[in-house]
Formats: structure tokens, C-alpha cells, sequence
């Protein structure tokens, strides 16, 4: 089992930052990949940005050059750094985590955090 606790949110001036924690615990090592999703009132669920265990990135197109992912590895935390906010960001974010099918943990399975709330005001 892998829990993961984001922290973070807010409320936020558009054109302003907020990073957004989650820290990972349990069987990690078993993990092949770390994200940020986000979900709006009334829309689906979406990818954010995406990282390996060997911190190779993936964002969506609309966040790229504005957020920034990454992994403290000897925290075992994962990091969203959000700058330039747009009110269009304002959502619940989402800390996710995918185990791969493997003989020793068994099928795949996909791990989600609470979530929390980031609003971005005009």
C-alpha cells in the first residue's frame, strides 16, 4: 500500500505562485510513476504533469512553462510548482502514484491523494 497527503493549496492573486506538496509513504519502491492531476466544477478530471522514478517530465500543454514538477527522492516527496496562475487553473488537485502489474506486488493499481483545493482569483 502507498499513501500519499497533499498540502499546498490556496487562494491566489492570478498572476501569483503556490507550490503544492505530497508526500509518498509505504511501499514506494513499488511505484514506477508520480502526477498531478487536476478537476474543475463540472469538467473531468485531467493530467497536470507527469514524473518517472528516473524524473523524466511530461506536462499538459496548458501548463507548460508555467509549472514545474519534481521528486525529492530522499523525502520521498513530490513537488508542482505553479507560477504564473490563471483563474482557468483554479481546481482540486489531485497527487496520484501508478504501481505496475509486477509478480511481486500483483496487477497494476493506481494510488490517489485527497486532494486540494487551488484558486486562482481575477
Amino acid at each position: 500500500q502507498v499513501q500519499l497527503v497533499e498540502s499546498g493549496g490556496g487562494l491566489v492573486q492570478a498572476g501569483g505562485s503556490l507550490r503544492l506538496s505530497c508526500a509518498a509513504s509505504g511501499s514506494t519502491s513499488s511505484i514506477n510513476g508520480f502526477g498531478w492531476y487536476r478537476q474543475a466544477p463540472g469538467k473531468q478530471r485531467e493530467l497536470v504533469a507527469s514524473i518517472t522514478t528516473g524524473d523524466i517530465t511530461d506536462y499538459a500543454d496548458s501548463v507548460k512553462g508555467r509549472f514545474t514538477i519534481s521528486r525529492d527522492h530522499a523525502k520521498n516527496t513530490m513537488y508542482l510548482q505553479m507560477d504564473s496562475l490563471k483563474p482557468e487553473d483554479t481546481a482540486v488537485y489531485y497527487c496520484h502514484a501508478r504501481r505496475p502489474p509486477s509478480i511481486l506486488w500483483g496487477p497494476s493499481y493506481e494510488y490517489w491523494g485527497q486532494g486540494t483545493q487551488v484558486t486562482v482569483a481575477s
